[in-house]
């Protein structure tokens, strides 16, 4: 069985994953720690529930869901991951965080292992199976756990709403089709959590987003 604890970080509310069974095992998603704070509270947060950091797995590479990935790749000896369309984003970081006023000292860490469809992640006793669900950003990726009706989607598809398809290398049509061929054909009782905002389900983004009927 896999816990799937949320936290909230940094000035975008980004929603930094953190997933475990029973073997205490984990993966990190997306970790958006930027303050020193946040990091302190990420580390003693996986410390007090005892927790093994095993993957540092990213749904996409934009500069709010990648603050925290040099400490959590330094502090837990992992290898960032994630889709190798994105890649190009890391060493633009600090240039595109100095356009929302935000300072950093470097950028994250290059990615030391690729993830593309239909690839599978495991850790502990779980298996995620991996989808490309680009449109937000080229490399977009989602994390899909059918037996216990889950899927964690970054930016690509929020409560009522969806992701934004203006950002670099973003696109608009790629964005739905990836909604359309890869999302909403899952089962009406996957819950669905995303980067931001309160996590929803398949059957509610069916009959309640807007962008979608």
């Amino acid at each position: 069985m896999i816990k799937i604890e949320v936290l909230q970080m940094n000035p975008w509310q980004e929603n930094t994953y953190i997933l475990s069974d029973e073997t205490r095992e984990c993966v990190i998603i997306d970790p958006g720690c930027f303050s020193p704070q946040e990091k302190k509270y990420l580390a003693e947060f996986i410390s007090q529930k005892q927790y093994k950091p095993v993957r540092l797995l990213h749904t996409h590479l934009h500069l709010d869901h990648v603050f925290g990935s040099g400490f959590v790749a330094e502090t837990y000896a992992l290898k960032p991951e994630a889709h190798t369309d994105d890649e190009f984003f890391l060493p633009q970081t600090i240039a595109h965080a100095s356009q929302f006023g935000v300072e950093l000292d470097e950028n994250p860490p290059a990615l030391q292992g690729y993830l593309s469809e239909g690839d599978e992640v495991t850790f502990g006793n779980a298996v995620l199976k991996v989808l490309h669900v680009p449109g937000h950003s080229p490399g977009g990726l989602a994390f899909y756990h059918p037996e216990q009706n889950f899927v964690i989607v970054g930016d690509v598809l929020f409560r009522e709403s969806i992701g934004r398809a203006d950002l670099p290398m973003g696109d608009f049509d790629t964005l739905m089709s990836s909604i359309k061929d890869k999302l909403l054909v899952l089962d009406d009782k996957v819950v669905v959590y995303p980067g931001h905002g309160p996590h929803t389900t398949i059957g509610h983004e069916r009959k309640n987003n807007p962008f979608l009927s």
